[in-house]
């Protein structure tokens, strides 16, 4: 590689130094930079979350929940940095300090105008490759819940008037009809 090229390869050093408050995601030696999200967005994320971890805490399970942000880098080094919206990870010995090493088992996006076509295309893309057992996109804009199932090698599409089953569960369920985020 040039230096030409090796100047423009961003590292989690460069994440590391961002100012405070500002926040990015690594890529493939690319910088993604996050806007803030929006009261929407996070109220989705504090009623996922808290839906998933109250399941979890009355099975007794061993799985825990992260909402962003939360570090991940996706395949136990550094090149892929990212804080998903939700993170659900089962195996601890993936958790550090510093957040999860590894895949996480599920993971959450909630998308904004901002993110769609990360979420949609990239992360989706690199959720899978890295052994993700099951994708969420929840789109609040559309009001559609997709569900990738990667162990299955599935794809359901929900609306916000469904329930919409966990697949690394056998018996939870999360009903969007009953999610008020207005």
């Amino acid at each position: 590689m040039d230096a030409a090229k090796q100047l423009d390869y961003d590292t989690i050093e460069d994440i590391y130094h961002l100012p405070e408050g500002k926040r990015a995601e690594l890529i493939d030696g690319e910088l993604y930079m996050m806007a803030a999200p929006g009261r929407i967005h996070q109220k989705f994320v504090m009623t996922l979350s808290n839906s998933i971890f109250s399941y979890i805490q009355r099975k007794n399970g061993d799985c825990e929940v992260y909402p962003s942000p939360f570090a991940v880098f996706l395949n136990a080094d550094n090149d892929i940095y990212l804080e998903p919206d939700i993170s659900v990870i089962c195996d601890k010995n993936k958790l550090t300090e510093e957040g999860c090493k590894g895949a996480p088992d599920w993971i959450i996006e909630i998308v904004s105008p901002a993110s769609r076509a990360m979420d949609y295309n990239k992360k989706l893309f690199k959720y899978r490759m890295a052994g993700v057992r099951e994708y969420w996109i929840v789109d609040p804009i559309k009001q559609l819940v997709m569900v990738y199932n990667f162990e299955h090698d599935g794809f359901e599409q929900y609306s916000f008037s469904d329930k919409v089953r966990a697949g690394i569960y056998e018996d939870f369920e999360i009903d969007f009809a009953g999610i008020n985020v207005e």
